[in-house]
């Protein structure tokens, strides 16, 4: 069963604008698919997963685009980054030429984001639109429309009937697309073959690790600590390995699209706030897995539900900005040093929205309390959520509301 993805529009979008699209995101969101059910009968395809093209792509460039002239689709890229120069040369040609179809000749997905994007900022600067793919968001799997997140937008009454052992199987279970519909039939399985993939395919591909096992165990130290502030000694010290190196490897972790360091706000009015960014995990199945919850029951009984449901809330409102083509997300946590937090923050058009997450089935206004703060920052303040389990879309206060979960 295909799912329509939210991205669509916004890719389509930059196809109108750009001679090339490249669609990023991490191993098995679902990138090829996507481009797949949208490419035209004329547009070739091709992977760079096949050695043999891969081969040709490498060593032969200008001949391997002569077979795969454009329209084209190449899936992953970043395995013959030798192409982007003979692309760009294809493009300013076709500029030249005044070509009527310029734009959108070439469709580009690939998966590690750091050397691909060096490529593509070297290579193709200005002539390439770039789009972020994750996995399935709710609306897409619900099929309901989807804008950027902000308090005050409205909201479809789809997702109210979830009750919380239903939100904690999807969250249990993941948005990768090859299980977000499994029910949890084979989660193990899909789990332990996605991290073996990821630790021979992208990290092997990122950097020289020999020892994958210890990697392995500092990914599962980086899912224990979803979100938490950052502290690499902490970190590292748990990992046994050194702070240099959890750096390191959490930067390939970021590059490869597994996690998200949302920074602190900060601005020259106050002084005392926290500087170290709070960590997520992008997928919420993949961190479950990680920590050892087999189930969605243990899962939510469990000492990690708070922050996986913290986890789970961020990112499907990540999504929500990503699949509508928003690659610069405005998003921030507050955190001062008496303790004072804000889960996130969005600023828009100057103004800021403060966001608490709580899992709970009732909401209180002392769960806003901290809303308050805000005042100091001296910079507007707008509608206010908290995003929570209770059933129903209400105003906690005049500038606050309590938002159900499961309309994300």
């Amino acid at each position: 069963m295909f799912t329509r993805r939210t991205l669509e529009t916004a890719f389509l979008e930059a196809c109108k604008f750009f001679p090339a699209v490249l669609v990023t995101g991490p191993l098995q969101v679902g990138k090829t698919t996507f481009l797949c059910n949208l490419r035209e009968d004329e547009r070739k395809y091709v992977t760079l997963d096949n050695m043999l093209d891969c081969s040709m792509a490498r060593n032969d460039p200008q001949g391997f685009l002569a077979r795969y002239s454009p329209p084209v689709l190449i899936d992953e890229i970043q395995y013959a980054p030798e192409l982007l120069p003979h692309i760009k040369i294809m493009i300013d040609k076709a500029r030249q030429a005044e070509k009527a179809d310029r734009n959108g000749m070439f469709w580009l997905t690939g998966s590690q984001q750091f050397q691909l994007m060096k490529g593509v900022t070297e290579s193709l600067a200005g002539r390439v639109g770039i789009v972020d793919l994750l996995g399935f968001s709710q609306s897409e799997l619900e099929n309901r429309h989807s804008v950027p997140f902000l308090p005050d937008i409205a909201f479809s009454a789809i997702g109210t009937g979830v009750d919380t052992m239903e939100l904690y199987r999807r969250i249990w279970t993941g948005a990768f697309p090859e299980i977000a519909r499994d029910n949890g039939e084979h989660w193990t399985m899909f789990y332990s073959r996605y991290l073996r993939t990821y630790l021979e395919r992208d990290v092997r591909d990122l950097s020289n690790i020999g020892d994958l096992e210890h990697f392995s165990r500092f990914l599962r130290a980086v899912a224990a600590r979803t979100g938490q502030v950052l502290n690499y000694s902490d970190l590292a010290r748990d990992a046994d390995i050194s702070m240099p190196t959890a750096k390191a490897w959490l930067s390939i972790l970021k590059t490869s699209g597994l996690v998200w360091l949302l920074e602190p706000y900060f601005n020259n009015i106050t002084k005392r706030m926290i500087k170290a960014p709070k960590l997520f995990m992008l997928d919420t199945g993949l961190c479950a897995f990680l920590t050892g919850w087999d189930s969605p029951r243990v899962l939510e009984a469990g000492a990690m539900a708070g922050a996986i449901f913290e986890t789970w809330c961020f990112s499907e409102i990540l999504k929500s900005y990503l699949h509508n083509g928003r690659s610069q997300v405005p998003f921030y946590y507050y955190r001062d040093k008496d303790k004072r937090e804000i889960d996130l923050l969005i600023e828009q058009n100057g103004m800021l929205y403060p966001v608490e997450f709580k899992k709970s089935a009732s909401a209180r206004l002392d769960d806003a309390r901290h809303f308050k703060i805000l005042e100091q920052l001296k910079k507007p303040v707008g509608m206010g959520a908290v995003i929570c389990l209770y059933p129903e879309l209400v105003q906690l206060r005049q500038d606050c509301r309590v938002i159900p979960a499961p309309l994300l």
